[in-house]
């Protein structure tokens, strides 16, 4: 056989396979269920019978590509199902009953994802029975659920926080599965990170064991932007745009005295998707700092010896730093090292606090009849609790619409969110395993190393 040219064997990988990634259905394991014309059929302001006679209602043929470029890994290319109404659905909404929980710490947007499932199981499907599930997993089997309905929750979307509360911990499988039986919920929306997410995967698996007619979605949660498969989580862009007032504040103070340095700690435990951002946002930064990137302080290279030059240079300096960079130089004592939050994570030491001290100590050593401030912002519980900006606002409205359509057609044991700027259906297991850290190898990481002039902190 002739060797292909390079053009032909580009062309070859477009032709790879494509594999679905098919997310469970209530039919696969509850039998005779009936199904029955969709509602927005009748809804005047939400389908007209134009946009139903040009494609209205997806198809099992609409999928989306994980993966669009032309890889030329011999690796099989994966596809998921299209997020959004079909022509049936799987529930009599009169029969309905739902229950919402928000998990895990809190993020912008929050309140807007509740609200908008309110809105929309309430006026495109008409579902009258809708609760909330107050202070997080324990919330199934500790307390009375909240009803819910468009008046309560109209103005939701400009508070912060999560007004049905939440926690950490309190996941007791069994208890839960059994409130959800009590309760008589057979949807439910799950809002929370990614160890939310692995209860949600056991949740849904009890339900299916027990073969129960309950939907199961998630809506994955975070901040630090860490979900993996997902193209980003809701709340992410409104954290970058708080961060940038942080490093703001922190280069003002900076300029303003000898020597200054401003250091600004922000959220990302084991990505630094929220520093780098800000960082490329602001242009004011000096350093930054990501659990994706070692760094060191003493010696040629490193931070240290680069601080010094940009201050000779510029007088000041910025630096950001991720709360889980640098966790690995940080000295523990032996409680430290084991010590864990309620949802089992590490709990990380202050790595801004720290790094100010260091800074203090290296600026004593080296030079110590001159002066030297450094100003420490930590804007954590400020981003955190912030409502969500416009973006962010209608991210998470197409995120609760797109996971109450996939709901209604029947799927479960799913997860809603864009890849490739295109909303799809993900099984939930494969978005609880899967991670999304910085690719330092990227351009994006070039671009700020460009713009900062950072060492690699690689010695040499």
């Amino acid at each position: 056989m002739a060797a292909c040219s390079n053009s032909e064997a580009d062309i070859s990988n477009l032709f790879k396979p494509i594999y679905l990634k098919e997310v469970p259905h209530l039919s696969h394991y509850v039998p005779n269920l009936q199904t029955r014309p969709n509602p927005l059929d009748h809804n005047p302001y939400f389908n007209t019978r134009h946009l139903r006679d040009h494609g209205f209602y997806l198809t099992q043929s609409d999928l989306v590509l994980r993966h669009i470029e032309n890889d030329p890994s011999p690796l099989p290319r994966f596809a998921y199902r299209r997020a959004g109404p079909r022509k049936l659905i799987y529930f009599d909404p009169s029969l309905v009953r739902v229950g919402i929980v928000t998990c895990g710490g809190l993020c912008p947007g929050l309140n807007t994802v509740i609200r908008e499932l309110v809105m929309g199981l309430w006026h495109l499907y008409g579902v009258r029975h809708i609760m909330g599930i107050t202070a997080g997993y324990r919330g199934f089997y500790s307390s009375e659920p909240l009803p819910l309905n468009p008046k309560l929750v109209h103005h939701w979307h400009n508070v912060g926080g999560t007004l049905l509360q939440t926690s950490r911990g309190g996941f007791h499988l069994n208890d839960i599965v059994d409130a959800i039986q009590n309760h008589a919920f057979n949807q439910v929306y799950i809002i929370g990170g990614d160890g939310t997410m692995r209860g949600a995967v056991k949740i849904f698996e009890e339900i299916r064991h027990r073969k129960l007619e309950v939907a199961v979605v998630g809506i994955p949660k975070t901040v630090d932007n860490d979900v993996g498969i997902i193209d980003k989580s809701f709340g992410f862009q409104t954290a970058v745009e708080m961060a940038q007032q942080a490093i703001s504040a922190a280069h003002v103070e900076a300029e303003s005295a000898v020597n200054g340095i401003g250091l600004v700690k922000l959220m990302g435990r084991s990505t630094g998707h929220i520093a780098l951002h800000a960082t490329l946002s602001s242009r004011n930064v000096d350093c930054c700092l990501i659990p994706e990137i070692d760094f060191y302080l003493e010696g040629k290279g490193g931070l240290f010896d680069f601080l010094d030059q940009r201050l000779k240079e510029n007088g000041h300096a910025v630096i950001v730093v991720a709360e889980g960079a640098g966790q690995d130089i940080i000295p523990r004592t032996d409680s430290q090292k084991e010590e864990r939050d309620e949802s089992g994570n590490l709990v990380f030491l202050d790595v801004g606090a720290w790094l100010k001290s260091e800074l203090n100590n290296w600026w004593a050593r080296n030079h110590p009849h001159e002066l030297f401030t450094v100003k420490y912002i930590d804007p954590t519980y400020m981003i955190r609790a912030v409502h969500a900006n416009a973006s962010d606002n209608l991210y998470c409205t197409l995120l609760a619409h797109s996971a109450i359509h996939g709901v209604m057609a029947g799927y479960t044991g799913f997860v809603t969110g864009p890849v490739n700027g295109n909303y799809a259906y993900i099984p939930l297991e494969d978005v609880a395993q899967a991670n999304n850290p910085v690719d330092t190898k990227d351009h994006k990481w070039s671009w700020v190393r460009s713009v900062t002039n950072q060492p690699d902190f690689v010695r040499r």
